[in-house]
């Protein structure tokens, strides 16, 4: 009798013990790396997020001042005026100045940067600019590209007796956002009609 409760008095061997911990090692190291990337792609999707979000409050930033603005010039000169006269451009241009709803004279103008290009706005008729590309911080960045512009019809000044018709603007957004090189494309698009009627 004693000996029958002796053999049901079994344990783990040091085998047992040394594969149960190596594979509970393996399942916790495999669970880490997936942990690790899970957070690394939402970090990363939260980025360019915020890049997006930026991108969609520059383009409504430009067309709400656009749609109560008057006067576009639409301009492809290297060196724009502000008291050039309004001016269509249906093949696309870099620059657009127009009056805002204050008589001042406003500006937006795609530059190049050696990559591609930076938008900055103007309040002074081009006397000074400040850049609007999102701050992206060192791991990000953006790259507005060759198609990024503006077009505009009807912006000549109203003719008696001719074909006039209310000014209309397309802004294209287009580019890519790098980040950890890593390149991912983006195009906004929005035409806006101008509301100040012309006299």
């Amino acid at each position: 009798m004693i000996k029958n409760i002796l053999k049901t008095k079994t344990g783990f061997t040091i085998i047992e013990t040394m594969i149960s911990i190596a594979l509970f090692t393996v399942i916790v190291t495999i669970g880490m790396n997936s942990l690790l990337n899970a957070s690394a792609v939402h970090q990363k999707s939260q980025d360019q997020r915020s890049i997006m979000d930026s991108l969609s409050f520059i383009m409504e930033d430009m067309s709400r001042n656009l749609r109560t603005g008057k006067d576009f010039n639409c301009t492809t000169a290297s060196s724009p005026n502000a008291g050039d006269p309004a001016q269509s451009c249906m093949g696309g241009a870099r620059t657009l100045i127009f009056t805002n709803q204050d008589g001042s004279k406003w500006a937006y103008q795609f530059i190049s940067n050696g990559t591609g290009y930076d938008i900055y706005k103007s309040k002074d008729g081009l006397l000074t600019s400040s850049m609007l590309n999102p701050d992206s911080g060192s791991t990000s960045k953006i790259i507005f590209d060759s198609s990024s512009g503006f077009f505009v019809t009807g912006a000549e000044p109203y003719v008696s007796g001719g074909i006039n018709q209310q000014p209309l603007a397309t802004i294209i957004l287009s580019g890519k956002i790098v980040y950890k090189n890593t390149d991912t494309k983006f195009s906004l698009q929005t035409t806006i009609s101008q509301r100040v009627l012309d006299n």
